[in-house]
């Protein structure tokens, strides 16, 4: 598996595996009008634009991605996906790590998830970052907040 930046090339495959990834949220909340599952091809072009697109690919398959932006010091991480046939593989893990790196001068790293999606908040726990907030969008629907700040190393 490696884990390079993607191209626009990449993001019909990407919506693609976005949709079968994000089923499971979906169901989850009983709620298939989610943002992953309703974007359009336009709409990931103007995230395109914008945010940094990493992908994971095995035999020539994206299997997993991310997207992310910095604003005022903070990297805004987004859409983690991999392919349900790939999961429990630390590929997620990965792809959170690379684009920690990718935005290395950024002191904070941010994400959110659906309250329910527990086994998503133990993986960005595990993997250093903690809740600081929860916002409830609607009867059925409240997300979790979790950020983590930068380790820099010493010069």
């Amino acid at each position: 598996m490696k884990i390079t930046q993607a191209s626009a090339s990449d993001l019909e495959q990407i919506l693609e595996l976005q949709k079968i990834s994000y089923t499971s949220q979906a169901e989850l909340y009983n709620d298939f009008s989610i943002p992953p599952m309703t974007q359009t091809m336009q709409e990931m072009h103007d995230d395109f634009s914008y945010k940094k697109f990493l992908k994971a690919v095995e035999n020539d398959a994206i299997v997993g991605s991310v997207r992310a932006f910095e604003k005022d010091g903070t990297c805004h991480i987004g859409r983690l996906m991999v392919h349900p046939s790939f999961q429990n593989k630390g590929i997620g893990s990965s792809l959170v790590h690379e684009i920690e790196n990718t935005f290395g001068a950024c002191k904070r790293f941010e994400l959110f998830t659906g309250s329910k999606s527990e086994k998503n908040i133990l993986l960005y726990q595990k993997i250093g970052y903690k809740i600081f907030k929860t916002e409830k969008i609607n009867e059925n629907v409240s997300l979790v907040y979790l950020a983590k700040l930068s380790i820099m190393p010493f010069l």
